[in-house]
């Protein structure tokens, strides 16, 4: 079994707060996602540009009309250090970036709700939306969290998604 990230427990069930202390806000919760809250702890003195991405619920899908809502479902145990991995390797590719953040959400999500949220902020601009859009593509394609539409008529496991890397 993998280790918990320092400071994070090992059950993920529960509303997700922003860290005291650090540059890193990692989580999975159950509960919904603090969208704003992400926002304003992303801001800092040093960095003049914060890029925000949220996933969104949307009422249909590839070939299903009627979407009333998603089921996401998560290798809980994987999920934390491969999240910790993504931030290591935004890191790495862009060493100038203030804070990031990566929550996902499971459970069941009503159309409109966040899904899945990433903020990264940077002193410039070009460096924030780079690795915002490095950092929800890797997690999309390497984070093993799955998602279950429900449409008037039937259910069944997302159409497009993608086989989990690594």
């Amino acid at each position: 079994m993998s280790q918990p990230v320092p400071g994070w427990p090992a059950k993920y069930d529960g509303p997700v707060e922003a860290p005291a202390t650090g540059h890193d806000w990692l989580g999975l919760t159950d509960e919904v996602l603090p969208v704003a809250a992400v926002y304003e702890w992303s801001v800092l003195p040093s960095c003049g540009a914060v890029a925000l991405f949220s996933g969104t619920a949307r009422d249909h899908a590839e070939g299903r009309e009627g979407v009333e809502e998603l089921v996401y479902e998560a290798y809980d145990e994987q999920v934390m250090p491969r999240l910790a991995a993504l931030v290591e390797q935004i890191r790495q590719r862009w060493p100038m970036v203030g804070r990031v953040a990566l929550l996902h959400r499971v459970g069941a999500l009503s159309i409109g709700e966040s899904a899945v949220v990433v903020a990264v902020s940077s002193p410039h601009r070009p460096e924030a939306f780079e690795a915002a859009r490095f950092a929800i593509d890797t997690l999309k394609a390497s984070v093993p969290i799955w998602k279950k539409e429900r449409w008037t008529g039937g259910d069944d496991w997302a159409l497009g998604a993608q086989h989990v890397e690594g």
